[in-house]
């Protein structure tokens, strides 16, 4: 109230604001002046002597100003906020290093080289900081690769040749072609014409998803092009459609259980056929090589089919429980999904062009090897019209922050652990392992399920499935015979856990990047269910699959 006074009082003392004149008043517009939150109106006269006034008017305002702040005695002007800190998170940017120094200082072990001692060194710094993310895990990465070279560890060459490798590259164009299937609506169609046939539950729609990836996977070689080119699209898709967005405080409404259950069962639908991923030819020969016995298609997935049926069942259930998406059931979104549908109308001329697009592309990766032409060729072709057709801008791909940055952390990690097996690392924890569990006189089959567990839990430091096959499948298998263990059946556990173990990180097998980059789920938590998920699964393919084994006389 007091400050209502004054400041009436204020105005009395300026008449030029408080009158206007009674006569020759010009019609030219008014010029206003602001003053904290208040404007001021001046009408502008012809005999008004605009030098003087306003100089009068500008010391009348100053004091109006004055007497404003007076009269509302204890407000203060609090001065304007320092600038936020944009830079590194302080605490994990020096545990990462602190991992990085204490490795690099440590006695470096007879039978490793001094350059694959320091990488690994650099490699498992990079590691803790994509944990704790101090940065964007591309800045990490990045960092990591900066260091290698600025330390004579790695050449500019080696230290960048991850961005030569096909996955990467695979994977960022994956999240276009996601782009060109949600910007033309063709995502939406297709995520309600799903919701309209399981969408009366959560779990429902997942499970759809969970088969129809399992049935693509013998004819689609690539679990980057599976995942990335089909699956992601349509699970953004549904999860927009059900108000599920990342970064919103949605997420857990669908998306993350969505996305982590779709990432999970990727790799057990990688495990059941020969096809189901490009690295499991690797392993048929190297059994063939090692033992000279030939693992066929046929052999592949009569062996498979029983645990990965089950743990294509369980593993959604099992995240369902104990990761559980807020939206549960929605009786009525079948409906409403039917009403979004008709209210769609035809397809637009861009939806007709992606679904051609990927229809051309899904062709390609099927039939690619009768062809000649491998998936990330294929990819580049389906791009490539998209881009010529304007269903999808360069400008918009440029925009895809998160498709550069999974690229470039991807790649760098790819790099360093193709280093780690070149300097003999690899080789030498191999032979390490080997004299280890030989020297320990158990029966074969402790003595396999030790080599399992070291084979699957070393994918920690592999960001593919193919170098880690090339790196330990064959003197792991040797061993394993050495100590007893039926060769052909100890080829074909390996060769299952070689995809079964992909599901450990965010950058183990090609889907990884895919689903995690769709920023859903936190990394501690990715690869805290991680974790768990492999447990379950090596109990469900040890456990049921070994007695389903016996009864085919695998072993």
């Amino acid at each position: 109230m007091a400050s209502s006074v004054a400041l009436t009082t204020a105005f009395s003392t300026v008449p030029s604001l408080r009158q206007r004149p009674s006569s020759h008043h010009h019609p030219t517009p008014p010029l206003s002046y602001p003053l904290k939150r208040h404007r001021f109106t001046l009408p502008l006269h012809h005999s008004f002597n605009v030098s003087t006034k306003y100089n009068w008017s500008r010391k009348k305002l100053s004091n109006l100003s004055s007497t404003v702040r007076a009269s509302t005695a204890g407000a203060s002007v609090n001065p304007a906020p320092a600038p936020a800190w944009q830079g590194a998170a302080i605490k994990p940017l020096l545990a990462s290093i602190a991992t990085g120094v204490i490795l690099w200082f440590a006695p470096v072990p007879s039978g490793v080289s001094k350059n694959a001692w320091q990488l690994l060194a650099i490699f498992l710094a990079t590691i803790v900081g994509i944990i704790t993310q101090p940065l964007p895990l591309g800045a990490v990465a990045l960092l990591g690769l900066g260091i290698s070279v600025l330390t004579k560890t790695l050449t500019f060459a080696a230290a960048f040749s991850g961005f030569g490798d096909p996955i990467p590259w695979l994977i960022c164009f994956a999240f276009f072609f996601a782009k060109g299937f949600i910007k033309t609506g063709l995502g939406n169609r297709v995520a309600y014409q799903f919701v309209s046939l399981f969408g009366s539950s959560s779990l429902g729609l997942g499970y759809s998803l969970v088969f129809s990836e399992a049935l693509l996977a013998p004819a689609i070689p690539s679990v980057s092009a599976r995942a990335g080119g089909i699956f992601l699209p349509l699970v953004k898709s549904l999860c927009t459609a059900c108000g599920s967005n990342p970064g919103d405080g949605t997420e857990r409404r669908l998306g993350a259980w969505l996305s982590l259950t779709c990432f999970q069962t990727s790799v057990i639908s990688s495990a059941m056929f020969l096809t189901g991923m490009a690295a499991n030819p690797l392993c048929a020969n190297l059994t063939q090589s090692s033992i000279n016995q030939t693992i066929g298609w046929l052999d592949w997935a009569k062996a498979a089919i029983v645990p990965g049926l089950v743990s294509l069942v369980l593993v959604p259930l099992i995240l369902y429980i104990i990761y559980p998406p807020t939206l549960k059931s929605s009786p009525d979104a079948p409906k409403l999904a039917r009403q979004k549908l008709q209210s769609m109308g035809p397809m637009s001329s861009n939806e007709k062009i992606m679904t051609a697009t990927l229809l051309l592309t899904v062709g390609l990766w099927v039939f690619g090897g009768v062809l000649n032409i491998d998936a990330v060729t294929a990819a580049i072709l389906g791009l490539a019209v998209l881009l010529v057709s304007g269903v999808v801008t360069w400008k918009e791909c440029l925009g895809e922050g998160v498709a550069w940055d999974t690229l470039t952390w991807f790649a760098a990690l790819i790099a360093m652990a193709a280093y780690l097996n070149k300097y003999g690392l690899i080789a030498w924890f191999s032979q390490t392992v080997v004299k280890f569990v030989g020297g320990l006189g158990l029966s074969w089959q402790l003595s396999f399920g030790i080599l399992v567990l070291l084979y699957f839990y070393s994918h920690y430091f592999f960001a593919s499935g193919a170098a880690h096959i090339g790196a330990m499948f064959t003197a792991f298998l040797s061993v394993a015979t050495a100590l007893g263990t039926p060769p052909f059946f100890g080829a074909m556990v390996l060769s299952f856990l070689s995809n079964l173990m992909g599901g450990l990180t965010h950058y183990g097998i090609g889907s990884a990047p895919v689903f995690y980059g769709a920023n859903y789920v936190p990394l501690a938590q990715w690869w805290g269910y991680g974790l768990l998920i492999s447990i379950v699964n090596i109990l469900i393919w040890l456990g049921l699959g070994g007695v389903w084994w016996k009864a085919i006389g695998l072993w």
